[in-house]
């Protein structure tokens, strides 16, 4: 019998029900699994049970930040594991990419009957993120927003949190990157780079994304009045994003940028991610092999 571990963030989202991993464990054995579930006890916790595990197929039941840290486990090893994601947080842009719902127990069905793909993972200074790094205006309340109001009132947590940043001043940024071997320097708002259609809760962020082209997306904002901000993110539902003006998009396998006045942390898949440093380099030169529906396999992959 093959062996599946599950690894369960009991903190995620508005918080998961006791019976859970019994739920869980009856459906594995029904797939001829053998399961095995831990439930995390710390921030960093799941990283650490990943690295340690050994089984046939990994699954993480959380939020994207639960699933970031799973990633980062899987590269800490030596023979990787085949993962996947049940979505159980608050935003869940993975699950919903993946075309995954919010019930548990139909998702865990879907994921069993699905299939494995390889998926391409970017990383920040050999840091892996699963499909967002991004910096500046807005890009903190992922993380800054309380856990106790997210369980309370979950997605709308962060949109309050938003108001309360749209009345805060909005910095630039003085940065130079280099991409594709051409230098560029100006002052940004904030930078989003990702290998994904859906972002902070925005389906279609981008209008074609394949999760297996060695790519990834950047996109570099200098837009700072609010008003302009806000018309830019409504134009995602009918525009593609490189055509907003005061913002610069790119598709590329290598990025180096250097922070030329500020040190301030970056967002990776909701966690935060201090590397004070001023300079970071962002490739894909890894990838994982993941357990998904089949739903949406054919317009997120090119294989």
């Amino acid at each position: 019998m093959k062996k599946c571990v599950v690894v369960i963030n009991p903190t995620s989202g508005r918080g998961l029900n006791q019976k859970l991993s019994a739920k869980i464990k009856k459906i594995l054995v029904k797939y001829e699994y053998e399961p095995e579930v831990y439930i995390t006890e710390y921030r960093g916790h799941a990283e650490e049970i990943v690295e340690k595990a050994e089984c046939d197929l990994l699954i993480s039941v959380g939020g994207d930040g639960t699933f970031y840290e799973a990633m980062n486990g899987n590269f800490q090893r030596e023979n990787k594991l085949v993962l996947s994601h049940i979505p159980v947080g608050t935003t869940n842009d993975i699950g919903h990419m993946y075309g995954l719902g919010n019930n548990i127990i139909k998702n865990l069905e879907l994921i069993l009957n699905g299939v494995v793909k390889r998926v391409d993972i970017c990383s920040i200074n050999n840091r892996s993120f699963v499909y967002v790094a991004s910096f500046g205006k807005f890009m903190e309340i992922p993380y800054e927003t309380p856990q106790k109001l997210k369980h309370r009132i979950g997605h709308m947590a962060y949109l309050l949190s938003g108001t309360k940043e749209v009345f805060k001043k909005t910095p630039k940024y003085d940065i130079t990157y280099e991409i594709d071997g051409v230098k560029h320097n100006g002052k940004y708002t904030f930078i989003i780079i990702s290998n994904a259609n859906r972002i902070a809760g925005i389906n279609n962020f981008y209008k074609d994304i394949k999760l297996d082209d060695r790519k990834f997306e950047v996109m570099f904002c200098s837009i700072s009045n609010l008003a302009k901000l806000a018309h830019a993110f409504y134009t995602l539902k009918t525009s593609d994003i490189s055509y907003i003006n005061g913002v610069e998009c790119y598709k590329t396998d290598n990025l180096k940028i250097t922070f030329n006045d500020t040190d301030k942390p970056w967002c990776l898949d909701g966690e935060k991610y201090d590397g004070n440093k001023r300079t970071y380099v962002i490739d894909t030169i890894k990838t994982v092999d993941m357990l998904i529906p089949k739903k949406n396999v054919d317009k997120l992959f090119i294989k």
